[in-house]
């Protein structure tokens, strides 16, 4: 049984966000805590905890996943960002529902963290 996350309320519809894109097979939405001047996030509606997590069927998803939010950079007019995706507690994930973190709008610095 999965855990219940501000992401499958967010899925549900029970926790409003401001949304960017949503499809049968995800949402896209801005960042309540924004790390960067754009800053937004694309989740699957399946729950899967982390990327540690995903199985062979899910290979087309996680390119979904990432065109999606491609697109939406794109549609912002962004030509640079990063893509960040934290897998387990000690990479910094918080919520325990795979999602891809997309960052622009100042000089990114290597190395992160």
């Amino acid at each position: 049984m999965s855990e219940t996350t501000i992401f499958s309320k967010i899925i549900n519809g029970e926790i409003p966000c401001e949304k960017l894109h949503e499809d049968d097979h995800c949402i896209a939405f801005n960042d309540t805590s924004p790390q960067a001047p754009v800053h937004f996030l694309v989740i699957p509606k399946k729950t899967i905890v982390s990327l540690s997590e995903c199985m062979q069927e899910d290979i087309n998803l996680l390119g979904h996943l990432l065109f999606t939010g491609s697109k939406i950079a794109k549609s912002k007019y962004l030509s640079n960002w990063r893509t960040v995706i934290n897998t387990g507690e000690e990479s910094g994930q918080t919520v325990f529902h795979l999602h891809i973190h997309f960052l622009s709008g100042r000089k990114m610095n290597w190395p992160p963290g």
